[in-house]
């Protein structure tokens, strides 16, 4: 019923920008918060950004102020804007939806490669 789908990974410079996308079925509005992960080989899944249906974000402080996330509800998606670049954002990058209802539920996308080399 629910179903993620990220795209926008590729290989990139260092310093350079890269946008990704996660597009949800149905309406996006009915998650009470998306999130982007990443996970580096070897390492833990990390928060690397969220925002919540009212649009307050919140950002790792790796990512600060050069990531920037945003919502089209329109397009029921979900969108990862990567400046400055750097190797250490190398990693599989996830997007994750949040709904609450009598429960949590969590849903994820299947994951999108982001390679930062020169």
């Amino acid at each position: 019923q629910v179903q993620l789908v990220e795209s926008g990974g590729a290989l990139v410079q260092p310093g350079g920008s890269l946008r990704l996308s996660c597009a949800a079925s149905g309406n996006i509005l009915r998650f009470n918060a998306v999130g982007w992960y990443r996970q580096a080989p070897g390492n833990q899944r990390e928060l690397v950004a969220s925002i919540t249906t009212g649009g307050s974000t919140n950002y790792a402080a790796s990512v600060k102020g050069r990531f920037t996330i945003s919502r089209d509800n329109a397009k029921n998606t979900v969108y990862l804007q990567m400046n400055s670049l750097k190797f250490e954002d190398t990693a599989v990058y996830y997007c994750k939806a949040v709904l609450v209802l009598i429960g949590t539920y969590d849903y994820w996308g299947q994951g999108t490669q982001v390679t930062v080399s020169s």
